[in-house]
């Protein structure tokens, strides 16, 4: 069996192999096949073996595809370190370009780079350094040196600060270095898109570097991007087709939040520094490598009331189930653990009401990120997909909070049934009219 394309997500824990059709024709989802991720050896046995899995779900011997594209969050995903001139400004800038590329961010500086925090660079040692700074032809300096600072350390580095500085930092003949447009040309003009596609760029040139990597372009014919920066552009595509989403993924080492919504009217005064799209990471919030973590984050004596388990049996049930749930306690366990995972990435995307006191008196001002405007909830990854009632959780979850700017109670949510938010975010770097047209028939036609 021919296949035209293949889009292959392996992730922290598993890998996923996922079959489609477009050429001449409109995209169709033909099958998946799953498998254990293998990056502590060599991915691509994981790879195969996903393959393998298709094959068995499709009921054929022989399959062939003309095309593979593929996202990664495997080898710890995709490490960066910010460094800018203002925490709240240029730093928090890249910041929001570079979680919106999908990575996880493991140091943001503001100011000039010093030798503790040189020490911490190097203990990280990050996929990619991304140095920013000063608007455009303004403050200069900070960004140059921090420059300076990093540029031995054989680790591959993005420029995105003050313009100014571009013609003395191409005379250094930096190896591995991108410079793209200011993420921060202007006071409150967040300008990502150029750092995030040099992101992209940098992450394929160097994802063979990472552990268990260095085979992955013996299979991958076309592009290979961070996982959740996949999922971030079907998460735009879908707000271009219903303005106004908030994308959902709870996975085995970490909880994503995505959303794209302009503030209410009365709030937009409020909303300078909050980008228009916005990714969530918190690594704290993983129902396998971190499911521990969350448990002690958890409503410890309800699970315990579920369960009908006492702490030491829940202990050896949270160490010893698999990544994909084998038996009723550790699917009941990992179900309530989604849950927690789910509102607690919320609590920290979402942003709040807050009382402050002026000359005028008291006032209620928002702070954070107003997704208030949201029409459409969209829920991707495993744990999410296979809780069978997480729909009602989150409607609880919006209908009893009072100060979080959040989604109306009665938002419509939806499930990525067929798991492929990931698939398609990377199939639309090359095919975005085809994956839109999929996106309007399968999730938005007869949305409110």
């Amino acid at each position: 069996m021919e296949i035209d394309v293949l889009v292959a997500e392996i992730g922290s824990t598993t890998t996923i192999v996922n079959a489609f059709n477009l050429f001449g024709v409109p995209l169709e989802f033909i099958g998946r096949g799953i498998s254990r991720t293998t990056v502590e050896s060599d991915v691509t046995i994981g790879l195969n073996d996903a393959i393998k899995d298709l094959k068995n779900n499709l009921n054929i011997d022989k399959l062939t595809y003309k095309e593979m594209h593929a996202t990664s969050s495997a080898a710890g995903g995709l490490k960066i370190t910010v460094h800018g001139l203002v925490y709240d400004m240029t730093a928090k800038a890249a910041k929001e370009a570079a979680l919106n590329a999908g990575a996880n961010i493991h140091l943001i500086t503001a100011n000039l780079i010093d030798d503790d925090h040189m020490d911490q660079i190097k203990k990280v040692k990050p996929n990619i350094i991304i140095i920013a700074g000063g608007t455009n032809y303004g403050e200069k300096e900070v960004s140059f040196q921090n420059l300076l600072k990093v540029k031995d350390l054989n680790i591959p580095i993005i420029y995105s600060g003050n313009i100014a500085n571009h013609n003395r930092i191409k005379d250094l003949d930096i190896k591995d270095l991108t410079i793209v447009e200011n993420v921060y040309p202007r006071v409150d003009d967040f300008n990502i898109l150029p750092l995030r596609a040099a992101i992209y760029e940098t992450f394929e040139k160097h994802i063979i570097k990472a552990k268990g990597m260095n085979k992955i372009y013996d299979m991958i014919t076309s592009h290979i991007v961070p996982t959740p920066g996949a999922v971030m552009e079907t998460t735009l595509i879908l707000n271009e087709l219903k303005p106004g989403v908030l994308t959902i993924d709870v996975g085995g080492a970490t909880t994503d939040i995505h959303s794209v919504c302009e503030p209410r009217t009365i709030y937009q005064k409020y909303h300078d520094g909050e980008p228009l799209f916005k990714r969530t990471v918190e690594g704290d919030l993983g129902v396998y490598i971190n499911r521990e973590l969350v448990f002690n984050q958890s409503n410890k004596k309800e699970i315990y009331n579920q369960l009908n388990l006492d702490e030491e049996d829940i202990l050896k049930l949270l160490k010893n189930e698999p990544f994909i749930p084998q038996t009723k306690e550790g699917k009941i366990l990992i179900d309530m653990l989604s849950e927690t995972c789910v509102s607690k990435a919320l609590d920290r995307h979402v942003g709040d009401l807050r009382r402050v006191y002026t000359t005028n008196g008291m006032k209620v001002i928002p702070d954070g990120k107003d997704l208030s405007e949201v029409k459409n909830i969209y829920l991707t990854g495993g744990a999410c997909l296979n809780h069978l009632s997480i729909e009602n959780k989150i409607g609880e979850y919006l209908e009893n909070q009072v100060h979080k700017l959040i989604p109306n109670k009665n938002t419509p949510i939806h499930k990525d049934s067929l798991y492929i938010f990931a698939s398609l975010g990377v199939l639309s770097l090359s095919y975005k009219e085809k994956v839109k047209a999929y996106l309007k028939e399968t999730y938005i036609k007869g949305v409110e």
